[in-house]
């Protein structure tokens, strides 16, 4: 499984996100909190995220978007 999400998508706020009709995993989401890449990536290209037992790798790419595999 993989998703990939923009930098920019990532950095806007809640609230700006705009809901796209033709995909129901774009809807705004008021409460979910925002994190900046940069705070997860501190730097590097990739990162290993643990959860629930699974190793994930969250990865830029050289176009600046975000790519996360399990």
């Amino acid at each position: 499984m993989s998703a990939t999400l923009t930098l920019s998508t990532i950095n806007a706020a809640p609230a700006q996100r705009n809901a796209d009709p033709q995909d129901p995993g774009s809807a705004p989401q008021a409460s979910a909190p925002v994190v900046n890449s940069t705070e997860l990536l501190k730097g590097a290209r990739s990162i290993g995220i643990e959860h629930k037992g699974a190793f994930y790798r969250l990865q830029e790419t050289k176009l600046g978007k975000l790519i996360l595999t399990k």
